[in-house]
C-alpha cells in the first residue's frame, strides 16, 4: 500500500489539507497548542481566563492573526497573471468546444434565406457551457488550479482558512463566471467578473471568488 499522502480534494478531512492556514509559532518556540503547565496547589493553568484561542479552535474569536483572513496566507496572485491564466484555459477549453462542435454539426449562427437557425447556436452554447464548468470545477477541487494557473504559479483558495475549496463552491464560483459567457455575455462578463480583481480591496477578488468566497494566491 502507498505511503503518499491523498491529493487535495480526494475526500480526505479538511484538517489534512496541506495548503490549509498554519497557526504562527508562540513565541520562544514550540508549539501555539501547548498547554503551560499547571500553577502550584493545582487548578486551571488558566485561572479564570479562558484558554487562548477561543477554547480549542485556533480560529475562533479573534484567532491568532487578528481577524485577518488573509494572514499565513501566501500572496495574493498578481491581477495580470491571473488574466494571462485564464486566457490560456479559454483557449485550452475552446479548442475542444469547437471541435465537440463540429463533430456535431453546430455552428454559431447559419443563414437560410430569411431563417436564422438559433438552434444550432444552442446547441454550441450548451457545449461550451458544461465544459467550461466542468473544467474548473473538477480541476480546481482537486489542487485549486487548472493548467493555465499552473504555468503560472497561481492557486485558488478558500477565503477563511486558505485550503483548497471544495466541489461545491468550485461549482459556484464556475457558474457564476461561466453560464453568463455562455448563454448572453461571452467576453464582457468574463472581462467584467474577472477584471474585477484589479480594483476590489483588500483581496483581488473576481465577481466569481466574491460569490463563493475564495480567494487566488501566488504559489511561486
Amino acid at each position: 500500500m502507498s505511503s503518499e499522502p491523498p491529493p487535495p480534494g480526494s475526500g480526505r478531512p479538511p484538517d489534512e489539507d496541506p495548503f490549509k492556514k498554519q497557526p504562527p509559532p508562540a513565541e520562544g518556540g514550540g508549539s501555539p497548542y501547548d498547554s503551560p503547565p499547571p500553577p502550584p496547589g493545582g487548578g486551571s493553568p488558566y485561572g479564570d481566563q479562558p484558554p487562548p484561542y477561543g477554547g480549542g479552535d485556533p480560529y475562533g474569536s479573534g484567532g491568532p492573526y487578528g481577524g485577518d483572513p488573509l494572514a499565513g496566507m501566501p500572496p495574493l496572485a498578481d491581477s495580470g497573471k491571473r488574466v494571462l491564466a485564464r486566457i490560456l484555459d479559454m483557449i485550452l477549453v475552446g479548442i475542444v468546444v469547437w471541435l465537440l462542435s463540429w463533430a456535431f454539426g453546430l455552428h454559431q449562427y447559419t443563414m437560410d434565406t430569411d431563417k436564422i437557425k438559433f438552434g444550432e447556436s444552442f446547441g454550441k452554447e450548451v457545449i461550451a457551457a458544461v465544459l467550461y464548468v466542468a473544467y474548473d470545477t473538477v480541476m480546481m477541487s482537486r489542487s485549486g488550479q487548472t493548467f493555465g494557473k499552473k504555468l503560472f504559479n497561481l492557486r485558488v483558495a478558500n477565503l477563511d482558512n486558505g485550503s483548497t475549496p471544495s466541489l461545491q463552491t468550485m461549482l459556484t464560483r464556475s457558474l457564476v463566471l461561466w453560464l453568463p459567457f455562455a448563454f448572453c455575455c461571452a467576453c464582457i462578463w468574463t472581462a467584467i467578473a474577472g477584471g474585477w480583481s484589479f480594483f476590489d480591496k483588500p483581496y483581488k477578488q473576481g465577481l466569481h471568488d466574491k460569490a463563493a468566497k475564495t480567494v487566488v494566491v501566488s504559489t511561486g
